[in-house]
């Protein structure tokens, strides 16, 4: 049973139900920390607050404020890969920490943060929310979509998770951002390896629990003002 924990003691996750802030979420229920979702309305404008670009200058969901920091102190995390990070580092869960056991798990974070997150972002805004089909854009994030899944089901065939014999940040980081694979074009079937991964991860109690945190506030992007907001000139104001 859980302890139960004052609301100033707890993390505070700033968040929205996007792969990203699904992430943080599930490695906040697997560490079973006691922490608080406080929702920032990406499609409301809520990430251009001066409130939370001071805690994520580069307005982008998530953030992370922790009441008890490596000094006791209070500190803000921004950058999902860099809130992974430091959960990991402040639990001393799911980041090895022998070197080579460790740097084998960080390149497929980084591989995550600059490879799987943005393209599979790119494919999913030219397939379904750019107001006109372009169909060079759309081939190429579609194909580089299946490049990824091919080079992770690769993987997989030869390790039983991302970073190597233990399920580690790599894998958390990875998955929210496979959840919507028909969306990207992708047969899952195609990738047997990276599938059996994929089911071992989804049928995880703390994995559930994390894709549930403010699954509930998620709307479609249907309206225009959302749409200027999230991909238009909102987006690239100087702050």
């Amino acid at each position: 049973m859980k302890q139960e924990v004052s609301p100033v003691q707890q993390i505070e996750v700033y968040s929205w139900p996007t792969p990203n802030g699904h992430k943080v979420h599930i490695l906040l229920e697997e560490c079973e920390l006691p922490y608080r979702a406080i929702p920032v309305d990406i499609g409301a404008g809520d990430q251009f607050k001066p409130d939370f670009l001071a805690i994520s200058p580069n307005n982008k969901i998530p953030a992370l404020v922790d009441p008890h920091g490596p000094d006791g102190k209070p500190i803000s995390v921004f950058e999902s890969g860099a809130i992974l990070v430091y959960l990991a580092a402040k639990t001393g869960r799911f980041l090895p920490k022998g070197d080579r056991e460790k740097f084998e798990v960080l390149q497929w974070l980084m591989f995550q943060m600059g490879g799987v997150g943005p393209m599979l972002g790119q494919a999913h805004h030219f397939r379904g929310y750019a107001p006109e089909k372009i169909e060079y854009a759309i081939a190429r994030y579609t194909n580089e979509a299946k490049r990824l899944y091919g080079v992770i089901d690769r993987r997989l065939a030869q390790n039983p998770w991302l970073g190597g014999k233990e399920y580690s940040i790599a894998d958390i980081a990875t998955f929210p951002w496979l959840r919507s694979w028909e969306r990207q074009g992708i047969v899952l079937e195609e990738y047997p390896h990276l599938k059996k991964w994929f089911d071992r991860i989804a049928a995880r109690p703390a994995v559930q629990r994390g894709v549930e945190v403010l699954a509930d506030r998620r709307k479609p992007i249907t309206d225009d003002k959302a749409r200027e907001i999230l991909f238009g000139s909102t987006q690239y104001q100087r702050r």
